[in-house]
């Protein structure tokens, strides 16, 4: 088996972290009864809304910077990017879906949504370790030093360290 061929079971955490995603979303858009906790639901939208950035700022970028040849899908990246939303976090793309699933808790205020959420999130950082992993064989050294430069999930962290250089 060549190092770079995919097994299924690296598709799990992502597969059960969908599927919790679509329980949580129909569950809290059918069957949760809000009592209307303005404040707890701005936050939520306020966090999709966060979420909407990191999820969509990789997919313009990481095509343009990450090298990968024309006409090549981004995960055939062939250099590490560490500009624009790279240089705040390693993952935006999982920090999205974490954040998903967190201002899903906060729309829906409801104790089953968090029973559902928090299992994204634990999946979904499990994805991210993987992913680093992969980038350590596929990169080397640089992808170290990028790691110790750039948090994995942390955007708060990242621009903190971003803004004071």
């Amino acid at each position: 088996m060549k190092q770079n061929e995919f097994k299924c079971l690296d598709a799990l955490p992502s597969t059960l972290s969908f599927i919790l995603f679509i329980a949580q979303l129909v569950y809290g858009f059918y069957f949760v009864e809000n009592e209307n906790i303005i404040i707890l639901e701005y936050t939520g939208v306020g966090i999709f809304i966060l979420s909407g950035v990191f999820g969509l700022a990789p997919v313009i970028v990481f095509p343009r910077r990450g090298g990968a040849g024309k006409g090549m899908d981004f995960i055939h990246t062939k250099k590490i990017v560490t500009t624009g939303i790279y240089s705040i976090v390693r993952h935006p793309q999982y920090s999205s879906f974490m954040l998903w699933a967190f201002g899903s808790m906060f729309i829906f205020h409801d104790f089953i949504i968090v029973l559902l959420g928090i299992p994204i999130i634990i999946l979904t950082y499990f994805d991210m370790i993987q992913e680093d992993k992969r980038n350590i064989k596929k990169f080397g050294e640089s992808y170290k030093n990028y790691m110790k430069k750039v948090p994995r999930a942390n955007f708060l962290w990242g621009l903190i360290r971003y803004l004071i250089g």
